[in-house]
């Protein structure tokens, strides 16, 4: 097993999959330290651990690991002691399907709205209809799979909170911005309640923080021409 110092977690602190990978480690007590990389790098140290120049990865003696789905998964098996997912075949698989639902369908999906409602850019209209049309069919079906009970998969915290917790605001709050209708919100969805209660948690509280001072920082930068 590696030993827990020699994990580095690569990218940045805006990432929703940077952090929904840091939380994993937080939550599960595992020391590491973090390098800022931003995404689509072409350096070719970053591309030898992420092929396609994405973020987050991690370095570890062993070699890199790349897609933050890949990185939970590898510190729940090397990282047994604090485990987030159940036990039991099934109910873990269940965990895992949660998990790949709000990856693909929800947050994939939304993140076609990212460049209008975040960055200063536009989306057409076909982009916008067909965001609109395949996120209400999708959150109907996230609805069945989720229970809010009062985690996302149950009444134990496991990885598809830290999935859940870093992405379904931004599914909220890019639809409202470009679609002009919190789709989550309208479904029927209460992401603010359940970010709020998962929010008070060390992991989350540690995560909010960091994001919020690279925002600080970003638009200081902005200011400054």
């Amino acid at each position: 097993m590696t030993t827990p110092a020699s994990i580095t977690l690569c990218g940045f602190s805006l990432s929703n999959y940077y952090n929904k990978a840091k939380m994993a480690l937080l939550e599960k007590g595992i020391p590491f330290t973090e390098e800022t990389v931003m995404t689509h790098s072409h350096e070719q140290a970053v591309l030898d651990c992420t092929p396609l120049g994405k973020v987050p990865f991690i370095r570890t003696p062993q070699g890199a690991l790349c897609e933050s789905q890949v990185i939970v998964d590898w510190l729940e098996a090397a990282y047994p002691q604090v485990p987030l997912i159940p036990a039991e075949p099934f109910a873990a698989a269940k965990v895992r399907e949660l998990v790949q639902f709000i990856d693909l369908h929800l947050e994939l999906v939304a993140r076609e709205l990212y460049p209008q409602a975040f960055f200063g850019g536009q989306v057409s209209e076909g982009t916008a209809k067909r965001a609109r049309r395949l996120l209400t069919a999708n959150i109907e079906g996230f609805k069945r799979l989720a229970k809010f009970g009062p985690y996302v998969g149950g009444d134990t915290f496991t990885m598809a909170d830290c999935a859940a917790f870093n992405s379904l605001p931004l599914v909220g709050m890019a639809s409202k911005i470009v679609l002009g209708e919190d789709l989550l919100a309208a479904a029927g969805v209460d992401w603010k309640a359940y970010a709020k209660f998962i929010g008070e948690r060390p992991s989350a509280q540690k995560v909010a923080a960091d994001r919020k001072a690279d925002q600080d920082r970003i638009a200081a930068l902005k200011a400054q021409g």
